[in-house]
């Protein structure tokens, strides 16, 4: 067997957390800041906050760490502006969303969105790429995906409750 050293998912995102300056929910802020700007070209803090299901308040300080970061420019009670850094990483962070929703989606995932947000924090850049690659692989090739879907149709016939 393997002599890796294994950690807890929380010990993973530990580790991760030592290479990069932002949480989880901050990168949830950054990527909807970027989806409204690529519509408006700035947000405000209530529209914000409603579209991530937040209070005004924790919108508030997070922007302002964000700003610290140098990824927005804020001003108080005014809008929400993407500096270049914030751009690159928004855009990133967006795709990085659309991959995995788009994986899920291959895999017949009813609730893309609910476990996209659960996952896409915590895959390497190495997996996110593979998956992406797949992705491509089943868009390139239709008739294998259609193979998946009937083993997965009969599978699920045969075993409907395999993993319980």
């Amino acid at each position: 067997m393997n002599q890796e050293n294994f950690y807890t998912v929380r010990g993973y995102q530990l580790l991760n957390e030592k290479n990069t300056l932002l949480t989880s929910s901050m990168e949830d802020y950054l990527e909807m800041i970027y989806r409204v700007c690529l519509e408006e070209g700035f947000v405000r803090i209530n529209e914000l906050a409603s579209k991530l299901n937040v209070r005004p308040s924790s919108t508030t300080k997070i922007v302002q760490k964000l700003e610290r970061l140098r990824y927005v420019n804020y001003e108080k009670y005014g809008v929400i502006k993407l500096t270049k850094e914030g751009e690159t990483l928004g855009a990133f962070l967006l795709k990085r969303h659309m991959i995995l929703e788009d994986f899920l989606s291959n895999l017949g995932v009813e609730d893309t969105l609910k476990d996209t947000e659960m996952i896409e924090h915590d895959v390497s850049l190495s997996t996110l790429i593979n998956i992406q690659l797949l992705n491509r692989f089943f868009s390139d090739n239709p008739d294998i995906l259609k193979f998946y879907d009937a083993y997965k149709e009969q599978w699920n016939a045969e075993q409907p409750n395999a993993l319980l």
